[in-house]
């Protein structure tokens, strides 16, 4: 049986939910989707999937395997169309959406460089903080950083995105600096307000686990800027992403605290809707972010791909 096959047959079942959907997406039985994921279980030697009557369930390993295969089947999609496409140029309209604070540093900037390369195609860039429903509303193309929810949806992991404990050293230097995760009770946490997202809190890695706190202070906003900027006035600590801070660490204007004990990054992905032929102006546009993204330069601000 085609191991590509086999692929393409697990990525449709987990991403759709159900034998029936993803055999009724590819015009066939769903007794031979089945056999398909069983065939490539028993080649890989793992379960992959957990098939109830009423349910299915990716195992953790099904999980791993699946982003695995996303990415796969990308690259073989590009690798073809950059065969097939020979000098064809890319056109058209491009529509992307991203996270409004990354968004204004890091996509934003790119979307006049990307154009200079292709003049025929015309960019629209959709900055909100909401879960854009990217297929239901037309979009391309959405950047999302952390973890992907189970979703319909394609997604390619551009980089890391890591959370750090940050303050201004004059802070410190007035308050002290905490030595435990527990400690940040006594210091003033420049939080996010409740009707704002991150619900789980901080994350921390003690003792081999990832525990969630929820600090509290004086001072919380529902808009991270804002909360950086404090942060960088020295009114607290706060927690925040590698990609506000790192050029803020660089120039000494912050500092980590708790280094010992930050999580495990997580991602920063371009998702996109399953197609079987991805428009040329789509795969160039992420290309072009996974090269961009890749310079260690261009997180510290010079943002030149």
């Amino acid at each position: 049986m085609d191991k590509l096959k086999q692929l393409e047959s697990f990525v449709s079942v987990a991403t759709r939910g159900s034998l029936t959907a993803a055999a009724k997406a590819e015009g066939v039985a769903p007794a031979i989707m089945g056999r398909r994921l069983d065939a490539l279980e028993e080649r890989l030697g793992v379960k992959l999937l957990v098939r109830t009557t009423r349910r299915m369930s990716l195992t953790h390993e099904g999980s791993a395997f699946l982003e695995d295969c996303q990415r796969l089947l990308v690259d073989f999609a590009n690798a073809e169309a950059s065969v097939s496409a020979g000098g064809v140029k890319a056109s058209g309209h491009l529509r992307i959406t991203a996270p409004a604070g990354f968004g204004r540093r890091h996509v934003a900037p790119l979307v006049p460089r990307f154009r200079e390369l292709h003049a025929d195609v015309t960019i629209s860039l959709n900055l909100s903080d909401r879960v854009v429903d990217v297929a239901g509303e037309g979009f391309d193309c959405a950047v999302r950083v952390g973890e992907m929810p189970d979703s319909s949806l394609v997604s390619v992991r551009m980089a890391d995105n890591r959370r750090l404990c940050v303050a201004a050293p004059a802070y410190l230097q007035r308050h002290g600096t905490p030595q435990h995760p527990t400690d940040l009770a006594k210091f003033a946490c420049l939080t996010l307000s409740s009707d704002a997202s991150q619900t789980r809190g901080w994350a921390f890695q003690v003792e081999g686990e990832v525990i969630h706190l929820k600090p509290g202070g004086p001072l919380d906003c529902s808009d991270g800027q804002v909360l950086h900027d404090w942060c960088l006035d020295g009114y607290g600590i706060a927690w925040r992403s590698t990609w506000e801070v790192e050029a803020e660490i660089a120039a000494g204007r912050l500092v980590t605290v708790l280094s010992d004990f930050d999580a495990p990054p997580n991602g920063i992905y371009a998702v996109f809707p399953q197609r079987k032929h991805l428009p040329l102006r789509v795969r160039l546009w992420i290309d072009f972010l996974k090269h961009s993204y890749s310079q260690p330069e261009f997180w510290r601000g010079a943002r030149k791909p």
